[in-house]
């Protein structure tokens, strides 16, 4: 038999194997077709079961809003702190700096603890995306800006809500419209964007509100309701007031916020959301409705938050004492945007922790990116000891001190951006930035510590530290150092301090 035989024969032979093969592809195409469609028909028929059951839960709240709204008066505003401001010292630069100061314990009175973050409000269900269908392959958007930040959702502007008027049954009948499968991609939008710009309650209330007036005009009655739709549909608590012709959002918050009105309601407090300059008068009426598993929201800000990037200009800042060390930095002005919005407000009606909370965010990643990498060189190597002296030296010579009533008109404690982006800081500021440089850069534990009319901050050394002020805190020690003793060492406490009872504020 010749090559050419044995091949047809070979050829023949496997012509039923192929054929068979061929066979086996197709039936498996097919039970996996038929397995992607019996996937989407059950998650088509849950996506269905969550609509329907938040349906019947907006249907429920919607009768409340036929209700009677009840008559209620504000409580007063709490006043933003004020405390007595003391100046800060500097060293004479011809004063020899002790380099190991005696040994000396700060008296504490109270040890303020860690505000702890708490996952974000969550919807009562899942808010699955509505599909395309071929009727509709693809959605309408609409388009909005925050803080500089360009984005979409899906909505279609014709499915628009209008309010007759104010009364009760209006609203009720807005709600119910809302609550129609039309708006459901739109939240399911708002709640990504959440996600993707690591968005804290705060920053994503007030994309919230840019989302509505891109759909509903702004400072309409109907951005209003959109706005108190969404954001109790995402989970949070909230609470619809009348004010007149107006229409407003009271928001139900786990901090005491300082600076505005507010309404208690069951033992919560609600605050009105306003825009700068706008006032709600004395006596609103409001209803009383809740829903289920809803949450008050939280002013703590745990990730840095991602907005789109703005420069404007860059400093550089010098510490006096090692010439080297010297750092530029560029700040996004969108993200000063969004801190210019920020309420001053403490958590268990303890005043001390506002502090913590700016302590403890995150520095933005550009910042961290261009900062760091122009610091840590330049601490590298060095014992904790010097490497602490050489970050508080760069904070207490690197910045100019003025007070905030000259600067600002009353009392603003800094996020660590801002002191990089503005001319002047105080105390609590520097306090803050410093504290926030060591625990990244170094990897050390800090404190505050609060003296009255002064915040200076303390530092945990893992390596043997032994001289200078310290605090005694749960079987460790905390040296002083203080940034806003200028030209003060690790373990000086600035002068008149001395002999005053501390407050101690833990951090992250």
């Amino acid at each position: 038999m010749n090559i050419r035989t044995i091949s047809a024969t070979c050829i023949v032979a496997l012509m039923p194997l192929s054929l068979m093969a061929q066979g086996n592809n197709t039936s498996f195409n097919q039970y996996k077709a038929q397995r992607q469609q019996e996937f989407n028909n059950y998650k088509e028929k849950r996506r269905k079961e969550f609509e329907e059951y938040r349906r019947k839960r907006n249907e429920e709240f919607a009768n409340y809003l036929r209700s009677r709204w009840e008559a209620i008066n504000p409580k007063p505003i709490t006043p933003k702190p004020k405390d007595e401001t003391i100046p800060p010292v500097v060293v004479p630069k011809d004063e020899p700096v002790p380099v190991n100061p005696e040994p000396k314990p700060v008296p504490i009175v109270e040890v303020v603890p860690v505000p702890k973050p708490e996952p974000q409000p969550q919807p009562v269900n899942p808010i699955e995306e509505v599909p395309v269908t071929p009727v509709t392959p693809v959605q309408p958007s609409v388009s909005f800006t925050f803080f500089g930040t360009t984005d979409k959702v899906r909505f279609d502007k014709k499915n628009g809500i209008h309010l007759s008027s104010l009364n009760e049954n209006a609203i009720a009948d807005a709600w119910l419209k809302l609550s129609e499968e039309s708006y459901t991609n739109l939240i399911h939008d708002c709640l990504e964007l959440r996600k993707n710009y690591d968005l804290c309650d705060w920053a994503y209330l007030q994309m919230l509100r840019d989302v509505s007036e891109s759909v509903c005009g702004k400072g309409t009655n109907e951005s209003v309701l959109l706005m108190a739709y969404v954001y109790c549909q995402s989970g949070y608590q909230m609470r619809l007031a009348i004010d007149g012709q107006k229409l407003h959002l009271l928001v139900a918050s786990k901090h005491h916020i300082f600076g505005l009105s507010y309404f208690n309601l069951d033992g919560t407090n609600f605050y009105p959301f306003l825009r700068d300059g706008d006032r709600i008068n004395d006596r609103v009426y409001i209803c009383a409705a809740s829903f289920p598993k809803e949450k008050a929201m939280s002013l703590l800000v745990p990730k840095a938050q991602e907005f789109a990037v703005n420069y404007k200009g860059q400093r550089t800042i010098k510490s006096e004492r090692y010439p080297n060390v010297a750092a530029t930095i560029k700040v996004n002005q969108n993200l000063m945007s969004f801190y210019n919005t920020y309420p001053t407000s403490m958590l268990d009606e303890n005043i001390m922790t506002r502090w913590a909370m700016y302590a403890n965010t995150p520095l933005a990643k550009d910042v961290k990116d261009q900062l760091y990498p122009q610091l840590r060189p330049l601490v590298s190597g060095k014992s904790q000891l010097d490497a602490v002296n050489i970050l508080l030296n760069w904070v207490q010579t690197g910045f100019e001190y003025e007070y905030d009533d000259k600067v600002w008109g009353g009392d603003r404690a800094f996020f660590a951006e801002e002191s990089l982006n503005y001319p002047y800081c105080d105390c609590e500021d520097r306090s803050i930035l410093f504290t926030r440089l060591v625990r990244d850069l170094l990897g050390l534990k800090c404190i505050l510590v609060f003296y009255p009319g002064h915040l200076a901050a303390a530092v945990r050394f893992t390596d043997s530290v032994s001289g200078g002020d310290y605090i005694q805190l749960n079987g460790q020690r905390y040296i002083v150092s203080d940034p806003t003793y200028i030209g003060a060492p690790v373990g000086m406490t600035m002068p008149n301090m001395d002999n005053q009872t501390a407050k101690v504020i833990l951090l992250d």
